[in-house]
């Protein structure tokens, strides 16, 4: 007989992106709701990946990342941010974000430590650090704007506070942080030990006229900082799951020790596939405008209905006031009106409340268009009809 459980996470239930896509696949809706391409990577990436294969580089790499990968990111980051890292010493490349941040918080929080979430955010910030024993302190971003409010975050810093983590740009809204939101946070941590944890995945998402302001920018946030990218986001490969972790050597030292034993190490030829592919800069600097004429074409669709759209400022992800919606109108929440929206419209969609603890409902839902022109202009036609 199995032996009885006792569940560690109770509250732990399945991430909304596995319902939504699971319920898409059932009623053979379109699928804008989890963020993934449904296009190909360039095939020149695939030739580095199988090149590499075929020279036999297919055994355990060095635990930190295979040596011009993390010179690539190292070189990639001095150019864009201004910041020189070590690529031995300050570089760990990582099966993707997701573990990064989970390695991240197993590596720096203590048991009973605070840890600022800024909400909404995405899924895993939260059990992350509670898995690690950490206790998550929720700071709401703008209602609305999703902007952030700095007398909030100040007020919420405590003699416990180990750490903040920032996104930038936002998942699920989208919105960029500036210049100056930067500088007000390097203001308000330059007196404290705490650790900016900053997810920047879709630093190369960013649309005109704004630019990403990395925290590697920053001197005095750099200094305190583990900053988070994927090479999924930028290449179109979420499947592969690689990613980096950037932060002082002081730091990376702490982050390795974990990293060594959940992890080890990261697929080898994928690795040094990656690495000849970024000697050409060109893909991940021609990503804005890629991702902005799609999201100026499924804007446009959407203007042509009663969704009120809120600024698509970065990320592949366009959020959308349901207000003005009859059905909305009768006292469907996002939750409801986006498994209305996918069973009665064939259109997947995610709902904001789903990226706060409380489940606090704007009546704001969320679609990717990381599609194919042809996937957004289906589910358009099938919009339209609001």
């Amino acid at each position: 007989m199995t032996p009885e459980l006792i569940s560690k996470h109770p509250k732990m239930g399945t991430t909304i992106f596995s319902v939504m896509s699971a319920l898409a696949a059932e009623v053979g809706a379109v699928n804008l709701g989890q963020g993934f391409p449904d296009f190909e990577c360039d095939p020149a990436l695939i030739d580095a990946v199988t090149k590499a294969m075929c020279e036999g580089l297919n055994q355990y790499p060095p635990m930190p990342g295979v040596l011009p990968l993390r010179e690539a990111v190292a070189q990639k980051i001095k150019t864009l941010y201004g910041r020189h890292y070590d690529a031995q010493s300050e570089i760990t490349i990582t099966a993707g974000a997701t573990q990064a941040l989970i390695t991240i918080m197993l590596a720096v929080v203590h048991p009973g430590d605070e840890v600022i979430v800024l909400e909404p955010c995405y899924d895993c910030y939260v059990p992350n650090v509670e898995m690690a024993g950490g206790v998550v302190v929720r700071v709401p971003l703008r209602p609305g704007t999703f902007k952030p409010d700095f007398d909030k975050i100040q007020a919420a810093i405590t003699s416990k506070t180990c750490a903040i983590l920032i996104n930038s740009p936002h998942n699920p809204s989208g919105i960029i942080w500036r210049h100056e939101d930067m500088l007000r946070l390097q203001e308000i941590l330059v007196s404290t030990n705490i650790l900016l944890i900053s997810d920047e995945v879709y630093e190369h998402m960013v649309y005109q006229p704004l630019q990403h302001h990395s925290a590697s920018s920053y001197k005095g946030l750099a200094e305190r900082a583990f900053v988070v990218s994927s090479f999924g986001k930028s290449y179109h490969v979420t499947g592969w799951k690689v990613g980096t972790v950037v932060a002082p050597a002081s730091l990376t030292t702490e982050f390795r020790k974990v990293h060594q034993f959940n992890v080890f190490t990261v697929n080898t030829p994928m690795q040094f596939g990656l690495a000849r592919y970024m000697a050409n800069p060109q893909p991940y600097l021609d990503l804005p405008q890629f991702y902005q004429s799609k999201r100026d074409l499924f804007r446009e669709g959407l203007s042509k209905t009663k969704f009120k759209l809120l600024p698509g400022e970065g990320t592949y992800f366009q959020c959308a006031d349901i207000s003005n919606l009859s059905v909305a109108e009768k006292d469907l929440g996002e939750a409801e009106f986006c498994k209305w929206l996918t069973r009665e419209m064939g259109v997947a969609a995610i709902p904001m409340s789903a990226f706060y603890g409380d489940s606090f409902d704007q009546n704001i839902i969320r679609f990717c268009f990381a599609k194919k022109d042809a996937t957004l202009n289906a589910a358009l036609q099938r919009l339209a009809k609001l």
